[in-house]
C-alpha cells in the first residue's frame, strides 16, 4: 500500500498557522490509510513510501487528521502524540453508542477531537461534552444556520473552524461570527480593491527580483540596488551565511557568494529573500507556500531535463502568489518585471510546461489525487515520484523558513 500525504494550511484570527489538515492519498476522504493498529504509523510515517514524520511535515504544527471509522472505533493508533494532532471525525460516520464510548475513549488518552464538514443535525449534541472543535464548510450551510448555532457551540467552549474561506470578505464575516480559525485560500488572494502603490521601500526588492530572472547576472546593478539599502545588504549576508544555508565558510560580498555558491543558487537565494522580505506585513504561510511550490517546480523540471539559467521552474512558484503579497492584479506585476515571456505566460494563466509544473504543485495542496494522476501521466512521470518531489520540497520549505526568518 502506498500512503501519500499531503497538507493544507488552518490559519487562526492572525492569520498565524495554527495547525494543517493532512490530505492522504487514501480513499475519497482523504484519511489516515485504513491498516491494522500495530502497522498504522510505521507503515504510513516510517515507511520508504512516506518518508517524512509529522513534525517535518507540518513543521512542528498542529496535525489534523481524518480516520475511517473502523480504525477510530477499534484501531486507533496511540502512538500519535497527544499534544501534536487533532483528531478529525469524519461527517459520514453513522452515529452510534460504539462511536460516542471511543469519542470518550479518546478524549481521556488525551487527544482533541474535532467534527468535521459539521451539519449542525442535533443528534452530534451528545458529542459536545468530548469535542474540542468543529470544523464547518461555509459551502455547505447556509450563513443563517452557521449563525444561529454558533452561540450554542461558544457555550460550550468549542472553537470553530471555517472551512474554504476563498477570500478576504469571507474570511472577514466569519471572524467578526466569531471564528477561531480558518481554511481555505483567502490569504493567497490580493485585495485587489486596494490598488495600492508600491511603496517605495520595497521596490529595490522588486528590483532584485527582476535582476535574479534574467539570463545575465548584472553584478554591477545588483550591487547598486543592495549598497542603496542597508538593511537589504545585512540580510543577504545573514542569510547566505545562515547554517542551514552554508555550513562551511564565512561569506563576506556578493562576489565571494558566486565564488562559492554559483551564480544559478545565487540567483534563488537572490530572488527568495526578496520575495521574503516583500511580504513582511502578509501571512507567512504565503512564503511558505511559495516556497513549497518553487522547490517543487524546480524539482520537477530537473526530472523532465528543463534545468537552465535562470531556474524558471523555482522561479515560477516562487513568483505564483506575488499578486496576494502585493495586493495587484498579476497582469499588472509581471508588466512591469524584466522577466522571460514563458514566465510571465505561466504566471499570468496561459498553458505552457511551467503552468503545468504549477498546476501539479497545486493539486497537492488540495489532496486532488485523481488530477495529480492525471497530470503525473500527461508529462510522463510516475505519480509516486511526483510524492518524493513534494516530500522533498516539504522539507526545503521548512529550513528556507526558518533561514529567512
Amino acid at each position: 500500500m502506498f500512503a501519500y500525504v499531503a497538507r493544507q494550511a488552518i490559519l487562526d484570527r492572525e492569520k498565524n498557522v495554527f495547525g494543517y489538515e493532512l490530505l492522504f492519498r487514501d480513499g475519497k476522504q482523504n484519511c489516515f490509510p485504513n491498516i491494522a493498529p500495530d502497522e498504522a504509523t510505521s507503515k504510513i510515517l516510517a515507511s520508504n513510501h512516506l518518508t517524512l514524520g509529522l513534525d517535518e511535515i507540518t513543521g512542528g504544527k498542529t496535525s489534523f487528521i481524518n480516520f475511517y471509522e473502523d480504525t477510530f472505533l477499534y484501531r486507533f493508533p496511540t502512538s500519535l502524540d497527544p499534544m501534536s494532532v487533532v483528531i478529525e471525525i469524519i461527517e459520514t460516520a453513522p452515529i452510534s453508542n460504539a462511536l460516542l464510548s471511543a469519542c470518550k475513549h479518546i478524549k481521556q488518552l488525551g487527544y482533541r477531537l474535532a467534527l468535521d464538514d459539521h451539519d449542525f443535525d442535533p443528534k452530534w449534541d451528545v458529542f459536545l461534552p468530548f469535542v474540542d472543535i468543529i470544523k464547518v464548510d461555509i459551502r455547505e450551510s447556509d450563513y443563517e444556520t452557521i449563525k444561529a448555532n454558533v452561540p450554542k457551540f461558544k457555550q460550550n467552549k468549542v472553537k470553530l473552524v471555517a472551512e474554504k474561506v476563498e477570500n478576504h470578505k469571507e474570511y472577514k464575516m466569519y471572524a467578526d461570527l466569531g471564528f477561531d480559525y480558518f481554511q481555505g485560500y483567502f490569504y493567497a488572494k490580493p485585495e485587489v480593491i486596494k490598488q495600492k502603490n508600491i511603496p517605495s521601500s520595497k521596490l529595490s526588492l522588486i528590483e532584485l527580483i527582476g535582476e535574479s530572472s534574467k539570463m545575465s547576472m548584472d553584478f554591477e546593478r545588483i550591487n547598486e540596488i543592495i549598497e542603496r539599502d542597508v538593511a537589504l545588504s545585512y540580510m543577504l549576508l545573514r542569510f547566505i551565511n545562515n547554517p542551514l544555508v552554508n555550513k562551511r565558510n564565512k561569506i563576506s560580498s556578493l562576489r565571494h557568494a558566486l565564488n562559492y555558491m554559483g551564480e544559478v543558487e545565487l540567483k534563488k537565494f537572490i530572488a527568495l529573500l526578496a520575495l521574503a522580505n516583500l511580504g513582511d506585513e502578509k501571512p507567512m504561510e504565503l512564503l511558505q507556500v511559495s516556497l513549497v511550490r518553487a522547490k517543487f517546480c524546480e524539482l520537477l523540471a530537473q526530472e523532465k531535463n528543463e534545468a537552465e539559467n535562470p531556474p524558471k521552474g523555482f522561479l515560477v512558484g516562487l513568483f505564483s502568489l506575488i499578486d496576494a503579497l502585493l495586493d495587484r492584479k498579476m497582469e499588472n506585476i509581471v508588466e512591469n518585471l524584466p522577466i522571460s515571456d514563458d514566465l510571465k505566460f505561466a504566471l499570468c494563466g496561459q498553458k505552457n510546461n511551467l503552468l503545468f509544473y504549477l498546476e501539479i504543485a497545486k493539486t497537492f495542496e488540495t489532496g486532488n489525487w485523481l488530477r495529480t494522476k492525471k497530470l503525473a501521466g500527461a508529462i510522463k512521470v510516475e505519480q509516486k515520484k511526483l510524492h518524493g518531489i513534494y516530500n522533498q520540497a516539504i522539507v526545503w520549505s521548512n529550513a528556507m523558513r526558518q533561514a529567512v526568518g
